[in-house]
Formats: C-alpha cells, sequence, structure tokens
C-alpha cells in the first residue's frame, strides 16, 4: 500500500475513546501518529431534561442528533430508561454528518436528513420548510453553537435543546502536550482538529507558550472548526474539502505528500 504519509508526524487531539478511527486512517498511510486528546466527553451535571424528553418521546415530530456522542449517551439513557427504539418511530431524524447518521442507522433508526454540508446552517436549510408549527427535539453538548434551534424556532418550530453530554478540558494532556512540542523527535508536523471544542481546549492546554507552533500545520475538518482557529489567532493550513474523518485525512495527505519533513 503506498504510504504517502511516511515520515509525517501527526499530533490527533480527538477524544481518547473517538481517536481510533482518526489515527488508524494515518497509521495505514504511513503516518507516525501521537495521540493527546484535547478534549474528554463527561456526562451533563443533570439527565434530567434529557429523561423528561425521552418520556415524553410521542410528542415530537422531529429528532435532530449533532455528534456521535449525542447519538451514544441518548442510547444509554433510552436503555436506563427503558425507552425502546420502535417508541422512536414515528420521529423524523436529522443527523449532522454520516458519521452521526452510521450511529443512528446502527441502532436500527431510519435517518431522512443529512445535510450536503455537515455543519449546523445546511442541516437549517435542509429543515426550514418542514420544521414550521413542529415540535423539534435537538440533543446535543453542553455549549455548543444556537444557530440550530435559533433558526427553527424563526422558521416557525417549536425546539427542545437538551444536554446529552459535556466536553471538558483533559488536565492530564497539558504535560503531554507541551512535551510533544518541545522535542525535536516527537514535534508533529502537523495537528488535527475536528471540532471548535478541540480548537478552544487546545489553546487551552497551551495556556501563554504559544512559540513552539512554528512550522506547524494545523489541519481542520471544517468551516467552523477553520473560524475557530482563525478566531483564537491560529492558521488554517490544511481544510477538508469534505467535512468527514475521511475527508481530513485525504486534506493532510494532498498537503503533506509533496512536503517531506
Amino acid at each position: 500500500m503506498s504510504q504517502p504519509l511516511s515520515r509525517v508526524r501527526v499530533l490527533v487531539g480527538r477524544a481518547r475513546h473517538q481517536a481510533g478511527a482518526l489515527s488508524a486512517e494515518l497509521r495505514k498511510l504511513g503516518a507516525d501518529v501521537i495521540e493527546v486528546p484535547f478534549i474528554e466527553i463527561h456526562k451533563p451535571k443533570s439527565f434530567k431534561p434529557l429523561d423528561a424528553a425521552l418520556k415524553n418521546v410521542a410528542t415530537y415530530d422531529w429528532l435532530i442528533l449533532t455528534s456521535v456522542n449525542g447519538v451514544e449517551a441518548m442510547w444509554e439513557r433510552m436503555e436506563k430508561l427503558r425507552v425502546a427504539p420502535s417508541d422512536l418511530t414515528h420521529l423524523r431524524v436529522a443527523a449532522i454528518g454520516p458519521a452521526t447518521s452510521k450511529a443512528i442507522e446502527q441502532r436500527g433508526i431510519t435517518v431522512d436528513v443529512v445535510p450536503k454540508e455537515y455543519v449546523a446552517e445546511s442541516v437549517v436549510r435542509r429543515l426550514k420548510s418542514k420544521a414550521k408549527g413542529k415540535r423539534v427535539l435537538l440533543v446535543r453538548a453542553k455549549v455548543a453553537r444556537d444557530v440550530i434551534p435559533r433558526e427553527l424556532r424563526k422558521a416557525g418550530a417549536h425546539v427542545d435543546v437538551v444536554e446529552a453530554y459535556e466536553t471538558v478540558v483533559p488536565q492530564t494532556s497539558r504535560v503531554r502536550l507541551r512535551a510533544a512540542l518541545k522535542n525535536p523527535a516527537k514535534r508533529p508536523h502537523v495537528v488535527t482538529f475536528t471540532s471548535s471544542s478541540t480548537v478552544k481546549n487546545f489553546v487551552e492546554l497551551l495556556g501563554k507558550r504559544r512559540a513552539g507552533l512554528d512550522g506547524i500545520r494545523m489541519a481542520s475538518i471544517g468551516p467552523v472548526t477553520s473560524a475557530t482557529l482563525r478566531e483564537l489567532g491560529l492558521p488554517v493550513d490544511i481544510a477538508a474539502k469534505e467535512f468527514t474523518i475521511p475527508g481530513l485525512v485525504a486534506a493532510i495527505v494532498r498537503k503533506m505528500a509533496g512536503h517531506k519533513p
């Protein structure tokens, strides 16, 4: 197999339980992968809002899920509350992207809408005309952009937003990240970002020490992540054309295959 990323060191900052798919793809192409999670997934402080929504799921018309983490957290609560997947069959379901859609369909639920671009704005465009007068349940992280609820409410939908999980900064990654950036033998050539949260947490883990980033290329999965990088003063050297893990890997190959370290 061709190894266009041989001798390229790539720092993967996804949550530990999710790093596998991206790391495996990169390793297959010859990359030397360094895993330092920039993000940890925690349970929300209270499951009451999610539990209440699941107990009243019969009153909703639409379900929107914006991440695989949201799918996993929701199904965990369903099992605890003995809400069966068959209780969701009346719902029309929207997933923000193919990974989220796959996670839902693996659990036996049909997904009706996956937008062309895997960002909140694209979900809104697809649902605006369909959601008027409908009850919509949006299951997501504690801190997330408000584009979907705000725009769908403007379009006449009744939207309930419930937190299924929260993302936090893994404090143990602080020393590991700084060590990786300091050591010339381990210093990454590329750092990957798969969400705005990974960018914000990376900056927080770095603290004021940004000097160690010279020459390192920042790779973004999509436009929202890219906007966050720029807002926080970091460049977008590599941007996925398709906003998925395979799209991110393809963008890294395009950029790095001709630039051997």
